[in-house]
C-alpha cells in the first residue's frame, strides 16, 4: 500500500453520466507505469449506471481509487472538489469520457 507521502500524481476523474465510456477511461488509469498515484473519481451527480462502476472499480483496487459522490455542479466544481481532497505532489485531470497511454505519468 502507498503512503500518503509518497504519493506523486493524484489523478483527478468528473464524472457525469459517462458509464459507455468510463469503463476504458478507468482501464487507462489502472494500466499506468507509475505506480504511486491515486486516482479520485467525483460522481457529479449522475444519474445513470456510473455509480456501479465507480464501485466496481473501487472495490476492486482499493489501494487505487478514492470516490466522492455529490450534488451536480458542473465539470469545474467536480474538479476543483477533487483537488480538494489530493494527497498527490501533483494533479492531473481527466475526464472519464477520454483514456491515456499507459506510461503518460
Amino acid at each position: 500500500m502507498i503512503s500518503v507521502s509518497q504519493i506523486k500524481i493524484s489523478i483527478i476523474v468528473p464524472v457525469y453520466n459517462i458509464e459507455n465510456y468510463l469503463r476504458e477511461c478507468l482501464d487507462s488509469l489502472v494500466s499506468q507505469t507509475l505506480e504511486n498515484i491515486e486516482i479520485i473519481l467525483v460522481n457529479d451527480g449522475s444519474q445513470d449506471n456510473s455509480h456501479i462502476i465507480i464501485d466496481e472499480y473501487c472495490n476492486s483496487y482499493p489501494n487505487l481509487f478514492v470516490k466522492f459522490e455529490k450534488k451536480n455542479g458542473g465539470l469545474s466544481d467536480a474538479r476543483n472538489f477533487g483537488a480538494k481532497h489530493a494527497k498527490g505532489e501533483y494533479l492531473l485531470f481527466i475526464d472519464g469520457d477520454d483514456y491515456i497511454q499507459k506510461d503518460m505519468c
